[in-house]
């Protein structure tokens, strides 16, 4: 996924893409949801799921160790809020393919905190 020319990029970091690939899938899986949830917890979950992988790229392109810990830790809270509506759209009964997405969530939610914590020894 590397870009010709450009060193660093987000796209290197493998936690900003196992976060694409999550949101992509939980994307995929509200599109079953109640037509009466679009507007609701379909939207609601497609926000923060679609913030995960946007805040590590915008605090990746601060170059700032500060700003990125920062980033990431808005990213990490779209994944405690993402792993919350989940919870919910289980609960009404709206997922077919929750553990999958609930493990995969747990790994970004792992790699993102280990990220943080690598990054704070440096600053």
């Amino acid at each position: 996924m590397k870009e010709e020319g450009r060193r660093n990029s987000y796209r290197d970091l493998i936690v900003w893409q196992k976060a694409m690939d999550l949101t992509r899938q939980v994307c995929q899986m509200t599109m079953t949801f109640p037509q009466d949830e679009i507007y609701g917890l379909t939207a609601q979950i497609k926000r923060c799921a679609v913030s995960i992988p946007s805040n590590i790229a915008e605090g990746r392109g601060r170059n700032s160790d500060k700003e990125f810990i920062r980033f990431l830790n808005i990213s990490l809270g779209s994944v405690y809020e993402l792993q919350t509506q989940l919870e919910l759209a289980l609960s009404f009964n709206y997922l077919t393919d929750y553990k999958n997405l609930d493990l995969l969530s747990i790994e970004v939610e792992k790699m993102l905190n280990a990220l943080i914590n690598s990054k704070k020894q440096k600053v």
